[in-house]
């Protein structure tokens, strides 16, 4: 089970709502250190410690982070920064 799990509504078309993804898995990268690699519509996210996905559906982004024992103390954190993130990017106004 994930220990953060992020449900993004948008309004974006099938390939902005794509590069809205990438920029969130970038800066996931950025910040966390994770490498991330595309398989059709899911982002799979990983480094030592962490792992998830960012799975695309129609009108949808679907985030799910399961964290190691070491971070999960910081989980509401990283939850609450990355939503932040989610719901600029996928706003289509960035």
């Amino acid at each position: 089970m994930a220990d953060i799990s992020i449900t993004q509504k948008h309004k974006l078309p099938h390939k902005k709502a794509k590069a809205a993804a990438q920029k969130v898995a970038d800066q996931l990268a950025e910040e966390y250190g994770v490498t991330a690699e595309w398989d059709g519509d899911v982002l799979n996210f990983k480094r030592t410690g962490v792992s998830g996905t960012l799975a695309l559906a129609t009108h949808e982004a679907q985030l799910d982070i399961s964290l190691g024992f070491m971070l999960k103390a910081f989980a509401a954190t990283i939850e609450e920064h990355i939503h932040k993130n989610m719901k600029k990017v996928f706003s289509g106004k960035e």
